[in-house]
């Protein structure tokens, strides 16, 4: 590769990395054309950025943003995810594709900014949607609320069974 070729490569991976906060490497070692090319269509039809690297060219696009922990995971054939909109669900198309195929495993990532090493990959995976853990997270906010206002509502509610009670008795 020319020296020319480099700097446009390293160019565009920063773009990339300063676009996308969130990016996972994958090895795709032994895996078949065929395979690559459904998995390269499958990433484009859900609009996640995929391009096979250099290790050093991609260390040098990620330059001082690159955490020490994630260096030693650019060794040997690896390829890189983005996802700039839906973290979660490239973890979870990823985890899918190599379910089916054993051939794609996750060396490390970066998720928001956090460095996540392949151990935990399996538990980002297993989080909901954005949108479940939003609804969890306000009921969970709401519930204390709602537990104080039948608190309050209590005492009102036996007083009108008490009354209610003490009217029945009084007509029989």
């Amino acid at each position: 590769m020319k020296k020319d070729a480099k700097g446009q490569t390293v160019r565009e991976l920063e773009a990339a990395f300063a676009a996308n906060a969130t990016f996972y490497l994958v090895d795709f070692k032994q895996m078949p054309v065929g395979q690559t090319i459904e998995l390269r269509r499958l990433l484009r039809k859900n609009n996640f950025p995929y391009k096979v690297v250099k290790n050093r060219l991609a260390l040098r696009a990620l330059g001082e943003r690159c955490p020490e922990v994630l260096k030693p995971h650019f060794r040997k054939p690896t390829a890189i995810a983005w996802a700039s909109q839906n973290p979660l669900g490239l973890a979870k198309l990823l985890k899918d594709f190599s379910a089916g195929g054993k051939v794609l495993a996750v060396k490390a990532g970066v998720l928001e900014g956090q460095v996540l090493p392949p151990e935990r990959f399996d538990e980002i995976v297993k989080l909901g949607s954005r949108e479940a853990i939003l609804g969890k997270f306000a009921y969970l906010l709401a519930y204390p609320l709602t537990q104080f206002l039948r608190t309050l509502q209590a005492p009102l509610g036996n007083m009108g069974r008490l009354l209610g009670q003490l009217k029945q008795t009084k007509q029989s």
